[in-house]
């Protein structure tokens, strides 16, 4: 193999570049020449390549998102798209590709080896962390400190107002942000889709009089909860205790920015130095994660296919720590 492709592809997350900087310096030690895709599978579609050397990935290690850029694309999910794709790649010289996202990228990465052999391994790239295949993904760590660091600050404002604050947190359909920030921010709830009982207990928690002295509380909600998220906690809460002073805030997009923790430095620098390793040794087809403290190789199939679970010992915790 004389010259691999990185791309990085979905929602962005830190520690993106620490990684794309692990590949290319791997790489040409290894005596390989590395090109970068722009904006992940359009970029392919698109011939949108820029070669990457040493030079061009120094500096990048603490910066946040992504200088190859990300997108997703709707062409890349047709077979003419994924053919034109494989023909700019061939054209290029590339022999395998290194992909950087989540189960999207994954997924796409699987077709095209099924349908054109063009051999890759992934990388857990999303702040979600719902990737199955490796304890923690790039970006993770970097997004619950910055959700933390946020209601930290909100729980200023609600303890010299009394309010409630109801902060919304990423996590698409999952709540590992959420348990782990609401833990960390010693919340008074967490809402999460995994647990089916949580809302009931926020509000059996609001209606007991003299439970508690504290007059503000702050409760994490995910994104994706089955309540809708936190506006529409907000508007069952406001009608059911009409006299509580509630609050909503949504982190939103903050949570992806920002520079990148030592942890998801190291993780995303280990990743993308072993993906090139496992491309010359003719792994393909499949991602690398994290597991134990231990590089783990995981297939497309099951990556894409089995579904993380959260620790139901850590939503046990919350309940009790927040009692």
């Amino acid at each position: 193999m004389k010259r691999i492709g990185v791309f990085t592809s979905g929602g962005d997350s830190p520690g993106m570049n620490a990684c794309i900087r692990a590949v290319v310096r791997t790489a040409i030690h290894n005596k390989i020449e590395v090109t970068g895709i722009l904006y992940g599978y359009h970029g392919m579609i698109n011939s949108l390549f820029t070669p990457l050397d040493s030079k061009s990935v120094a500096n990048i290690i603490q910066r946040g998102g992504t200088i190859l850029k990300t997108s997703r694309s709707e062409e890349f999910k047709t077979i003419e798209g994924r053919r034109v794709a494989y023909e700019n790649i061939r054209k290029e010289g590339i022999e395998g590709l290194v992909c950087i996202g989540g189960d999207g990228t994954y997924t796409g990465a699987k077709i095209f080896y099924e349908e054109f052999g063009i051999p890759s391994i992934g990388l857990p790239g999303t702040i979600d962390n719902d990737l199955y295949g490796t304890d923690f993904t790039i970006g993770y760590d970097t997004a619950i400190n910055t959700a933390i660091q946020a209601i930290d600050k909100i729980r200023d404002t609600a303890d010299s107002h009394d309010r409630v604050f109801l902060v919304e947190v990423m996590g698409r359909d999952t709540g590992f942000i959420a348990v782990d920030v609401g833990i960390s921010c010693g919340a008074e709830g967490i809402i999460i889709p995994e647990d089916a009982g949580d809302t009931e207990r926020i509000f059996d928690f609001f209606g007991r009089h003299g439970k508690r002295q504290k007059a503000f509380s702050i409760i994490v909600v995910a994104e994706g909860d089955e309540q809708g998220g936190a506006l529409e906690l907000a508007k069952k809460l406001n009608k059911k205790f009409p006299e509580i002073k509630i609050k909503t805030t949504i982190l939103g997009h903050v949570q992806r920015g920002g520079s990148p923790t030592a942890r998801d430095r190291v993780r995303a620098s280990i990743l993308g130095s072993k993906a090139v390793e496992a491309l010359l040794k003719g792994r393909k087809n499949e991602t690398i994660g994290i597991i134990d403290n231990v590089p783990r190789f995981t297939s497309y199939a099951e990556a894409i296919g089995r579904r993380k679970e959260i620790s139901k010992e850590l939503i046990k915790l919350g309940e009790i720590l927040s009692s």
